[in-house]
């Protein structure tokens, strides 16, 4: 007697074979541990605008960052804070702008052009007046005012922070008049240093940051904090961000206790 069997289908569509190994792979991954964010993972464009004096605590900073947020990539674009303010207006595709002064923020939130409630105090510093670092001529800010002393680098006071607050420490002196025909205005505090340092100023006046962080110059005297504004450092979000969730992470990490270590390590004051 012969007995007929069914016939078994072992046959199976192309589709369900790639789901299962496309299965396969994810549960491999799985279980020897690759990270799943890695996987089809976009990366984040962020630039930051920033006043100079931040440039070397903000690249440390960067790295930390990067290293917990390894989708996100962090640019910097270093100046005085009064010409960033001005490329911000002019619709620069900037996400988070941090000033060395109040007043550049405030403009730009009067004109709409910050997210609001983004605002954030990151950091406070002291001006300080430096000479290079063999010269002995120089022992308090009314020095200036001696014929040995020629050249005076501070930063342009309508547009560099800190040559606002130079100008006002020197107005509250009265020596400003006296020493006007001596000052050399550059476009950043860092071309102040550079000024200072190379010997083509008989002295400068910087944030103490700055002059912690050069061999070439030595610290006088810091400007009594009565005689100018405080020198604070406001971050703010772009309303026109794109990146507005990664620049809210990043703000905030800004002002997380491992940045407030950096910044201290630089000199910064932190709030």
């Amino acid at each position: 007697m012969t007995i007929k069997l069914p016939k078994i289908d072992f046959t199976i569509s192309r589709r369900k074979l790639l789901i299962l190994i496309g299965t396969a792979l994810i549960t491999m991954f799985l279980a020897i541990g690759i990270p799943t964010w890695t996987v089809g993972q976009s990366t984040t464009n962020l630039l930051v605008s920033a006043a100079a004096s931040l440039q070397d605590v903000l690249n440390e900073l960067k790295v930390l960052y990067q290293k917990e947020q390894r989708n996100v990539n962090v640019s910097f674009n270093f100046g005085a804070s009064g010409p960033l303010q001005q490329q911000i207006e002019q619709g620069a595709s900037v996400d988070i702008f941090i000033s060395a002064a109040k007043k550049q923020v405030d403009d730009l939130e009067k004109k709409n052009l910050l997210l609001p409630e983004s605002r954030v105090i990151i950091a406070k510093n002291r001006l300080v007046l430096i000479t290079p670092k063999n010269s002995s001529g120089v022992n308090s800010f009314y020095s200036l005012q001696d014929e040995s002393v020629k050249r005076i680098a501070i930063g342009e006071p309508r547009s560099v922070p800190a040559g606002q607050y130079a100008k006002q420490v020197l107005e509250q002196l009265k020596i400003w008049s006296n020493i006007k025909s001596k000052l050399v205005y550059v476009n950043n505090v860092r071309q102040v240093l550079a000024a200072v340092e190379s010997g083509n100023a008989d002295a400068g006046l910087v944030y103490v940051t700055d002059g912690k962080i050069s061999q070439q110059v030595k610290v006088v005297v810091a400007a009594d904090e009565k005689f100018h504004s405080p020198i604070i450092y406001p971050l703010a979000i772009i309303r026109g961000s794109k990146n507005i969730d990664a620049a809210k992470n990043f703000s905030k990490f800004l002002v997380s206790n491992p940045s407030r270590t950096v910044f201290k390590k630089y000199g910064f004051i932190v709030p």
